[in-house]
């Protein structure tokens, strides 16, 4: 179990399955867009991959720069960033992934929602991967109430912005993207939904 915790971290198993259908190859460039200390950056730190990241948390950005200097240390330190992930500091087209796992539903309301996808989607290339995890209402329509701005109640007595299927098949069409898969959707029993949108730009 050690071995496998050194190799890919804390990994998401959903950034997993990219890995394992080949969509994810050094040398691609990656940005993790709210990368927190970098769980999900290990494997792609050890591998070759062209890594950066940003966060908002300064503490969150001085943990993934030090492990960025174990694991890749030719990499710069200015990588990672301390910056939300609605302003990047990025150019257009600069990534060839772009990762937002368990970050979107922070959202406060539907403009905050709309800028980060907006930002995201401006800094991947074309021809690029969109992966991101985040909370929906999918499968649990009747069981999350609303708020304000998109929020919702949650079973689990947390509030999240929250998607639903139509929402994302909307956005990824008037992105211009595609999706690569079927969103899939996790049910944590009495707490909340999770789902899986991954979309290629056009």
């Amino acid at each position: 179990m050690s071995e496998l915790d050194d190799q890919f971290g804390q990994i998401d198993i959903y950034v997993f399955d990219q890995l394992l259908r080949g969509r994810l190859k050094p040398p691609m460039r990656l940005v993790d867009a709210g990368c927190g200390p970098g769980r999900n950056l290990v494997y792609f730190l050890r591998s070759g991959f062209d890594v950066f990241g940003v966060d908002s948390d300064a503490g969150a950005i001085a943990s993934v720069r030090r492990l960025a200097g174990t694991l890749a240390p030719h990499l710069s330190a200015d990588n990672f960033r301390v910056e939300p992930v609605e302003h990047m500091t990025f150019p257009d087209g600069f990534a060839d992934v772009v990762l937002s796992s368990a970050v979107l539903h922070f959202a406060s309301d539907d403009r905050q929602f709309a800028a980060m996808v907006h930002e995201m989607w401006r800094v991947l290339k074309p021809g690029g991967m969109l992966f991101s995890r985040l909370a929906s209402a999918i499968g649990m329509e009747n069981r999350v109430r609303p708020t304000a701005g998109g929020r919702f109640l949650l079973p689990d007595g947390s509030e999240r912005y929250l998607v639903d299927e139509a929402r994302l098949v909307e956005l990824t069409r008037d992105l211009g993207g595609t999706l690569l898969d079927p969103l899939k959707t996790t049910i944590v029993q009495n707490q909340r939904c999770m789902t899986t949108w991954v979309v290629r730009k056009a």
